[in-house]
């Protein structure tokens, strides 16, 4: 008897400590990593998304998508389209990459680079734009950390684009109404195939970049004209990513970051949207030209029904899903983006991030520390894309908490936060190699 309750008690004690020991091992392994999708739009303005503020353009997916999940109201990415994807892709200003930003190096490293090292498979769909549009070898999204791609090199300005699969032209098209559709089709696609995950996928629509199209289903049925068509069928086809998302049982493992590259062509008139309270619009450094609509969802990780005002940017990306991945961000280079992993995840309300540097070409023309932006004088340069090209003769300074529309200038009733972001603006001159401006105007 005896002899038994030892054999017993020796099983029980096996038993615990194997259970206490699994339990242990559980609590060591580490989280499943997230899929990450990216959604960008391309010259969509601040103002024309409904819970952005829009009254013309129906946007119920993108309004859903807040609710459920982060609107961001400071986010920041660069003025025009090329140096918008290189920001984002690499979390360096276009100003350190070089060729303004329009092409990305092969000794740069993207984002899809960064995953891959922790097992993500990579799709990049819709417009590139970082290759110099024509320069094929060594410059597709294949050669460049992505597994897929299903897209077009560069813009629709002239009313048509080459898609291409991977490497290889498959045709040229002039119906732009056809790309947002198209482009949606082969996300889904590409999640269906790659459910197990991990994924990074990077869906950089074409619309509502000009020359505009829709599909017929989608023809003058907005308040807001043709450009509002083609604004809600971009909002209709998110939604079919989040569906797929959703019908796949991947929404609590999955991160969805929706922005766009940068503020509204506002010289395209009606064509051209809306940058609603901001100044300006596409390739301006006024708040129009780089504040843009941002959302962020994800049941399983991002907190639902919040609006935060932190500073943030496309530069954050590449930091903040490395941390989320359990992957290293490059230590050889500076990188310029912020991990804002805490933020989005609701384990604080701060940002990781104290400045933004707003460069339009190469000419440094604004700086942000906190709520103050410093409007730079002598500016040099401008996109033909801006509309507002005032001279700004003296600096001028806005508290972007109070002055989001830049219309009061309050340089004389804080003289030391001028200074102070003005030696600032030097710092950034000297490490960038940026020359100081001349009194006249012309650089050094």
């Amino acid at each position: 008897m005896n002899r038994h309750l030892k054999i017993l008690s020796g099983s029980v004690v096996a038993v615990l400590a194997f259970l206490a020991w699994s339990e242990l091992a559980r609590a060591e392994e580490p989280a499943k990593r997230p899929n990450f999708v990216i959604i960008f739009t391309d010259d969509q303005g601040y103002g024309d998304v409904g819970c952005f503020g829009s009254t013309t353009i129906a946007t119920p997916r993108l309004d859903r998508l807040a609710q459920e999940g982060l609107k961001l109201t400071s986010f920041y990415a660069q003025p025009v389209c090329g140096p918008s994807r290189s920001a984002l892709l690499t979390a360096r200003y276009p100003k350190r990459i070089g060729q303004g930003g329009w092409k990305v190096p092969g000794d740069e490293i993207t984002l899809a680079e960064v995953l891959k090292t922790v097992g993500y498979t990579t799709g990049c769909i819709g417009k590139w734009d970082v290759s110099g549009r024509r320069n094929v070898k060594g410059m597709v999204p294949n050669d460049q950390g992505f597994d897929y791609f299903f897209g077009t090199l560069g813009a629709n300005d002239r009313g048509r684009v080459t898609l291409r699969h991977n490497r290889k032209k498959l045709r040229t098209t002039e119906d732009m109404g056809e790309l947002t559709g198209l482009y949606t089709d082969e996300a889904i696609r590409f999640i269906e195939k790659y459910k197990d995950g991990p994924f990074l996928l990077y869906l950089a629509h074409t619309m509502p970049h000009t020359k505009l199209g829709v599909s017929e289903k989608f023809r003058g049925k907005s308040k807001g004209g043709l450009y509002g068509d083609v604004i809600e069928e971009l909002d209709y086809n998110i939604g079919r990513v989040l569906d797929t998302i959703t019908r796949l049982g991947l929404e609590k493992n999955t991160i969805v970051w929706f922005t766009t590259d940068n503020g509204p062509w506002l010289s395209k008139g009606e064509r051209g949207g809306s940058a609603g309270p901001l100044r300006a619009g596409k390739g301006s450094s006024w708040e129009g030209g780089n504040r843009v609509p941002a959302i962020v969802w994800g049941p399983g990780r991002v907190p639902s029904g919040k609006t935060s005002n932190a500073l943030t940017s496309t530069l954050d990306l590449l930091p903040t899903f490395a941390a989320l991945a359990g992957a290293k961000a490059p230590q050889d280079r500076v990188l310029d983006g912020r991990n804002q992993s805490r933020l989005i995840t609701g384990q604080t309300d701060q940002s990781a991030r104290e400045t933004f540097y707003y460069y339009v070409k190469d000419d440094l023309q604004a700086v942000r520390r906190g709520k103050w932006k410093l409007a730079l004088p002598d500016r040099t340069e401008f996109y033909g894309y801006a509309r507002d090209k005032v001279p700004v003769t003296s600096p001028k300074l806005y508290d972007m908490e109070l002055d989001i529309g830049e219309k009061h200038n309050v340089a004389a009733e804080h003289p030391e936060v001028v200074q102070q972001l003005l030696a600032l603006a030097a710092d950034v001159r000297k490490e960038l190699g940026d020359a100081e401006p001349k009194k006249d105007g012309a650089k050094k």
